[in-house]
C-alpha cells in the first residue's frame, strides 16, 4: 500500500506547468522537508516558505497556517494513480503492499512517520491523513476482489478488515515499538492474514 510522499511532482488548481503549480508543488516539498528535518513544533509558515523560496504572504494567502499546509501536502499524495500489485495471489499482493509500507516507515527521515506524529497535533492534519488512508485502503480493495474472483479466499470476504489486518503488524512493530525493520515482516504479515481469510475470519457475518 503506497504510503505518503511528498508531491514535489503533482499539481493540482492549476494548468500543468502553470506558475500555480510550480509554487504549490515548491511549497509542499518544503513542507514535507522542513516537516522531517525541524519536527512539528518548529514548522512555521515563515519557514516553510523560506524553504520554498516564495513570499510568506503566498503561503499565508493560500494555505493560511500549518495546518492547512499539512493538510494540502497530504492531499496531494493521494492525488495521483496507485494501485496494489496483481502478483497473481492474495498473499502476493498483500506482501507487496506490506513492503511498500515497511519502505515508508523505515526511511530515514521517514515522512510518513512524521504526518502521523504531525496528525495528533494538528486537527486539520488528523482529517487529511485519514481521507489519505480511507483512499489508499478503498483502492486496495481490489486485490481482495480479486482473490475472490480467483477462489482464494470465500464470497463474501470483506477488505476493509482483512487489508488492516494485513498492515497492522507494521505499524505496530516500527511505529508503536520502534522495532527495527525486520525484512522477513512484510511477507510474515501477509502470510497471517491470508490464511486467516482463507479460513473465512473475514466473511460478513451470518444474520442473527
Amino acid at each position: 500500500m503506497d504510503t505518503t510522499t511528498p508531491a514535489s511532482d503533482r499539481s493540482a488548481g492549476s494548468r500543468p506547468g502553470g506558475r500555480s503549480a510550480r509554487v504549490r508543488a515548491q511549497v509542499l516539498e518544503a513542507t514535507g522537508r522542513r516537516l522531517v528535518e525541524d519536527g512539528y513544533d518548529a514548522l512555521t509558515v515563515d519557514r516553510v516558505a523560506e524553504a520554498a523560496g516564495v513570499h510568506r504572504t503566498t503561503v499565508y494567502r493560500r494555505w493560511r497556517d500549518v495546518g492547512g499546509l499539512l493538510a494540502d501536502l497530504l492531499e496531494a499524495a493521494a492525488d495521483d494513480a496507485w494501485r496494489p500489485a496483481d502478483t497473481g495471489s492474495l498473499e502476493g499482493d498483500l506482501t507487496a503492499m506490506n513492503q511498500e509500507v515497511l519502505d515508508a516507515l523505515a526511511a530515514r527521515p521517514s515522512l510518513t512517520q512524521a504526518l502521523i506524529a504531525a496528525s495528533f497535533r494538528s486537527a486539520e492534519a488528523a482529517r487529511a491523513l485519514r481521507a489519505f488512508w480511507e483512499d489508499r485502503y478503498a483502492r486496495s480493495a481490489e486485490a481482495v476482489t480479486r482473490a475472490v474472483e480467483r477462489g482464494e479466499v470465500p464470497p463474501g470476504t470483506l477488505a476493509r478488515p482483512l487489508l488492516v489486518a494485513a498492515t497492522a503488524p507494521l505499524y505496530q512493530e516500527l511505529v508503536l515499538l520502534g522495532s527495527p525493520p525486520a525484512p522477513t515482516l512484510p511477507a510474515t504479515a501477509a502470510r497471517a492474514a491470508t490464511l486467516a481469510a482463507r479460513a473465512g475470519a473475514f466473511t460478513t457475518p451470518p444474520p442473527a
